[in-house]
């Protein structure tokens, strides 16, 4: 982005439309790139104002569409997802609106799929250091330790 460029209310306005038709945003993101864009803070609220109206921002749809889109791409356990959403300013409720949007079948499928797969990569000979490579990669993305460490138990006896 060029850092001299100056925008008018309007300019700004129709810019921050685009970016959150384009993608769903949360609060945090849209006052980051205001900020970006020089904006002053009575700009910055309008707008914000005019994008929640408009049904351009809503932090619920945000948080719905961030756990759907990385639990089925990256396969991201519940613990990884409320940590993003908190880092992204989002509250307790919509968090636990948005986790609730998992099924449980699909939950634990996906799991057991997970380690299913990463175990058969997994090219360690000593099994205390095949667990631990299981292990951390399974914590990593956010899945339970009582989880992961039943699942560790089943598959690396």
């Amino acid at each position: 982005m060029n850092l001299s460029r100056t925008y008018t209310f309007d300019e700004a306005q129709k810019r921050l439309e685009r970016y959150c038709a384009y993608q769903e945003r949360c609060h945090k993101e849209v006052t980051q790139k205001l900020y970006e864009m020089r904006m002053i803070s009575e700009a910055r609220d309008q707008i914000i104002v005019h994008l929640l109206q408009h049904n351009f921002l809503n932090e619920e749809r945000f948080a719905k569409a961030f756990v759907r889109g990385k639990f089925r791409i990256k396969k991201w356990g519940k613990q990884r997802l409320q940590l993003e959403l908190k880092r992204r300013d989002i509250n307790k409720t919509l968090i636990n609106i948005a986790l609730s949007e998992i099924s449980e079948s699909d939950y634990y499928s996906t799991f057991h799929d997970l380690a299913e797969k990463k175990v058969k990569t997994i090219k360690e000979t000593n099994v205390l250091k095949k667990r631990k490579k299981l292990a951390d990669y399974l914590l990593y993305r956010g899945w339970e330790s009582s989880l992961v460490y039943d699942k560790i138990r089943e598959l690396i006896p």
